[in-house]
């Protein structure tokens, strides 16, 4: 992984604002026809216990092959997603994707230094606990941002300097995050297996450009069956979009 995802200025880019504009790109939503159908999950399932990993880098909670399929392009370390999962996530997860009728997919998206190691030890876990740790790592947001901010200046530029292996690692130490994930059932070696695995982290560069080269730029940005519909102000503001969605013809 590059450098450019290493330890530089942490106190500045953690106070940034992770979401740059606020658009409405509802065309082509707004048309009512036939309400689609709620689909039964498999046996002995609920729709929100199953998640699956998609090829393009992001989890997935709910029906696959959902008629509507909303992506969220999200930062660990951003307050605004911080906000929508303790504002949005239980209500989209009870009203639209345990119906099968809406997916919900997460993709970690590079808005400060810390994401970088933080996406793969998320990704160490595999799909399963995938969603509730990311509830559980966005509860715990303001205190691990506060070890980030408190590291002094010359550590700091000693981090950034290291290989980018060393770097995670240190970033994980420095951010208590071997004793977060550790505590939730992944040992220390396997996470310095996960963020010693350079295959991995080419990965996650590689989905960061291909995000970026799809025009998202900010943290949240949310995509409904391909349209882009960028950071709402409130969370509230989504739902209109999904149950819009879900009054179109399908097929």
């Amino acid at each position: 992984m590059k450098r450019s995802l290493a330890l530089v200025a942490v106190m500045a880019l953690a106070l940034a604002a992770c979401s740059k504009k606020s658009g409405d790109s509802s065309a082509g939503l707004t048309a009512p026809h036939t309400p689609i159908a709620a689909v039964p999950p498999p046996a002995g399932k609920q729709w929100t216990d199953v998640v699956s990993e998609t090829a393009d880098g992001g989890y997935l909670m709910g029906n696959p092959n959902a008629p509507v399929k909303l992506i969220e392009y999200a930062s660990f370390s951003c307050p605004h997603c911080k906000h929508f999962e303790e504002t949005g996530a239980d209500a989209l997860k009870a009203k639209y994707v345990s119906t099968g009728r809406v997916s919900w997919e997460f993709r970690s998206f590079l808005i400060h230094s810390m994401d970088a190691p933080l996406t793969l030890l998320m990704r160490c876990r595999g799909p399963e606990p995938f969603f509730a740790l990311t509830e559980q790592l966005y509860a715990g947001q303001d205190d691990m941002m506060k070890k980030y901010i408190a590291i002094p200046p010359a550590e700091q530029q000693r981090i950034a300097g290291l290989s980018p292996i060393d770097n995670f690692k240190a970033q994980a130490e420095e951010g208590g995050l071997y004793g977060f994930f550790g505590a939730r059932g992944l040992p220390k070696a396997q996470a310095d297996a996960c963020l010693s695995n350079q295959k991995a982290a080419d990965q996650v560069t590689a989905w960061q450009n291909k995000y970026q080269e799809d025009s998202v730029n900010s943290t949240p940005t949310f995509i409904i069956n391909g349209t882009q519909w960028e950071a709402p102000s409130t969370t509230g503001e989504l739902w209109p979009q999904l149950d819009a969605a879900l009054t179109l013809v399908v097929g």
